[in-house]
């Protein structure tokens, strides 16, 4: 199998067609359709369902499409690694929105001063979202509320997060989760960590039964708690960002409240962008793992 042929075959499959791929690879149009047809011959099965001048992906197309894209982006890593040139290109993140609010503005920005040739685009959604997301290659890393169990996905460990329940202020003080019987629950939708935290809290198998207002916002879900709507759980690092917010924080076991942020990405194919960012957090996390320790110092004297 020519590697020339499979990164035909993806310009073909990214462009839509034989002409156009032609013209993005300087090509002859005669010369990408004999390629098409070697790679074929290679793989001894159609790729490409034919319908007059417009080609569709077979389903051995798109299986060959998944390794053609790991074979061409693993070239491109091995390159830049033994060139040592800057990482560039489009590096596409996905994170928590808590993690995006509270955690990431300062990280974000060091890593556009010290790799300015690529261009950061950052998706915000939910945990499971975002593990689909990195695992179909639609996002290149991202960072999540837990170690993934989903297999092929790699992780570094690098923020410690203190989860809260959050009720209005004038709600007593809630200190066991019967003290939250009654109340509705504002939460993310279907897929977030923090939801499954409260569950686990709860002693619930699923929130079906409860009342639950879900939202896509924490300045909403925080706005809704603080006019007595229910309660929420909520990283306390979301509330020191917003200190507006009039609400009650309930501490609650640290077997359900402390929580550790890690940095996701495809095990075996990081790219140079990625690993940039990974070094980065690396770092990040020596630097408050050594304040941490000369805080304990500090209060041991």
């Amino acid at each position: 199998m020519n590697f020339t042929d499979l990164q035909v075959f993806k310009a073909v499959v990214e462009e839509g067609g034989i002409v156009k791929a032609a013209h993005r690879l300087h090509r002859v149009p005669s010369n990408v359709s004999t390629r098409i047809k070697q790679l074929e011959i290679a793989v001894g099965i159609p790729l490409f369902h034919r319908d007059r001048q417009r080609l569709h992906l077979s389903p051995s197309g798109e299986l060959l499409l998944g390794y053609a894209e790991r074979l061409i982006g693993l070239s491109e890593e091995a390159h830049h690694a033994v060139s040592g040139a800057a990482p560039q290109g489009l590096l596409k993140l996905g994170a928590l929105e808590s993690t995006a609010a509270s955690r990431l503005s300062g990280i974000l920005a060091d890593f556009h001063r010290r790799y300015p040739d690529v261009r950061l685009e950052l998706t915000t959604g939910t945990n499971d979202a975002l593990v689909s997301a990195v695992a179909e290659r639609r996002l290149d890393a991202a960072f999540i509320a837990e170690p993934p169990s989903a297999r092929g996905l790699a992780f570094l460990p690098v923020f410690r997060e203190s989860i809260v329940v959050i009720s209005s202020q004038d709600h007593a003080p809630i200190v066991t989760a019967r003290d939250a019987e009654g109340q509705s629950l504002i939460a993310f939708p279907h897929g977030c960590a923090y939801r499954r935290v409260l569950q686990r809290w709860l002693k619930r198998e699923s929130l079906a039964t409860l009342r639950v207002l879900e939202l896509s916002s924490y300045h909403a879900i925080v706005a809704c708690v603080a006019a007595g709507a229910g309660i929420a759980l909520i990283p306390e690092a979301v509330l020191d960002a917003m200190p507006q917010a009039r609400v009650r924080r309930n501490r609650i076991p640290r077997a359900q409240s402390e929580i550790v942020t890690p940095l996701i990405w495809r095990d075996g194919e990081i790219s140079p962008a990625v690993l940039a960012l990974r070094t980065l957090m690396a770092s990040v996390l020596k630097d408050s793992e050594r304040k941490g320790e000369k805080q304990r110092m500090k209060a041991g004297k």
